[in-house]
């Protein structure tokens, strides 16, 4: 029980040195994998002959699988250990590419979406069992920040990395070569020794256990912010999934320059992240910090489903729109650790993320409908509505800030 103690200080800084770039480079590629298959929607759409209900199918099916398979998978992890669980996944996930870049079946690939959904399920249950046994403790906030920028980056690439893989490859062989950056990954994880993956967990604590379940998960505050999660993901899902076939549609705006737009708004995003977290280490007011970010997100989409702005605003407008999205993220999680009891942070904060994935299930249906209807502006004013509406879930916490100031 005395090895990590033994552990000179330069063994754990090269240890934190090689663990925390390899879990964010599986984190960069969880959400590039993600977000595969939106860029590609006009291409499989014409190719499969189907709508984009049809195709939002295979990201409801992903999506449900995910969200069936998270706790699972976490399970899994705290049984067999991260590394396995995580390499799993990276190359089921690829595995899942290949075939639906080979097999041209539309059921077929909506089933491997699903299996998709599945290998996408081990990602943050391993990558935070890693980040949480095996970095030094003092380096541990440093290495979530950099794993939630990780992940925002590898979405941010995605939509123009799909975009240039179909023009050279054809939209099957950009499946194909989404395929190997897992294969790389796993194999660069599987190649590192063993040893570094092997520091003894903490035990449990009995004590803990049982003491606030359920009742603790469906009591009102939980409940608000699971819903705040939901209406994440709903705005965030209508911009990333849906703004370039929407904005072609509207305005006729070039495929290219559209999928370009998105990548400004999602690499903003990733900054944000970055430019949030500073944010909610200077201030307490985290229920400010959100409100404001979903305010910002409402004025851009209303702008933007509003006005056909030409290629400098609508850059500028995408641009915003990502920055206030990346930039509430830590002030997100924040609010949840205010209303969490101490020792419940991890139970509390699995139960709301499902919020990703019920509003992951619902989006893609809701808005493929809006684009079959024909009303491509509608997604812009839908996600302005849900952002609105999120603010709803942010109010108690203004209340329970005056009541607090009032008693002091």
């Amino acid at each position: 029980m005395t090895q990590i103690s033994e552990v000179s200080g330069d063994a754990t800084r090269t240890n934190d040195g090689r663990i925390i770039p390899l879990v964010c480079v599986a984190h960069f590629v969880s959400h590039f994998y993600i977000l595969v298959l939106p860029p590609l929607f006009p291409f499989v759409r014409e190719f499969y002959g189907v709508s984009y209900t049809e195709l939002g199918l295979a990201l409801t099916v992903f999506n449900l699988t995910t969200g069936l398979c998270q706790t699972p998978a976490g399970f899994l992890v705290d049984r067999i250990g991260p590394r396995s669980v995580l390499v799993a996944g990276l190359v089921i996930g690829s595995i899942c590419l290949s075939i639906v870049g080979s097999i041209p079946s539309f059921w077929l690939m909506v089933a491997m979406f699903g299996l998709f959904g599945v290998a996408n399920a081990v990602y943050h249950p391993a990558d935070y069992a890693i980040l949480s046994q095996f970095v030094s403790r003092k380096r541990t906030g440093q290495a979530f920040s950099i794993h939630i920028f990780a992940g925002f980056l590898g979405t941010a690439i995605t939509p123009a990395a799909m975009l240039i893989l179909q023009q050279w490859l054809d939209w099957q062989g950009a499946f194909l070569a989404a395929a190997v950056p897992g294969l790389l990954v796993a194999a660069l994880v599987m190649a590192q020794p063993a040893a570094l993956f092997e520091a003894p967990p903490k035990p449990p604590k009995k004590a803990e256990a049982g003491q606030a379940g359920w009742s603790l998960l469906l009591s009102a505050p939980i409940l608000l912010n699971f819903l705040f999660f939901v209406m994440i993901t709903f705005a965030s899902t209508g911009v990333v999934n849906y703004s370039v076939v929407a904005l072609g549609e509207a305005y006729g705006t070039p495929l290219t320059l559209a999928n370009t737009a998105l990548t400004v708004n999602l690499m903003l995003s990733a900054f944000g992240v970055l430019a949030g977290g500073l944010l909610a280490a200077r201030t307490s007011r985290h229920e400010w910090v959100a409100a404001g970010s979903f305010a910002g997100l409402a004025i851009t989409a209303v702008i933007i489903g509003t006005f056909d702005l030409g290629t400098a605003l609508l850059f500028a407008a995408m641009s915003l729109n990502g920055f206030v999205n990346g930039l509430m993220q830590p002030s997100r999680d924040m609010l949840v650790r205010a209303v969490t009891p101490d020792g419940q942070f991890g139970k509390v904060f699995g139960f709301v993320t499902t919020g990703f994935n019920v509003g992951g299930v619902i989006s893609p249906l809701l808005f493929g409908y809006v684009m079959d209807a024909g009303h491509p502006r509608a997604v812009f004013f839908i996600v302005a509505a849900l952002a609105v509406l999120a603010i709803g879930t942010i109010i108690p916490s203004f209340v329970r800030r005056r009541r607090a100031e009032e008693a002091v």
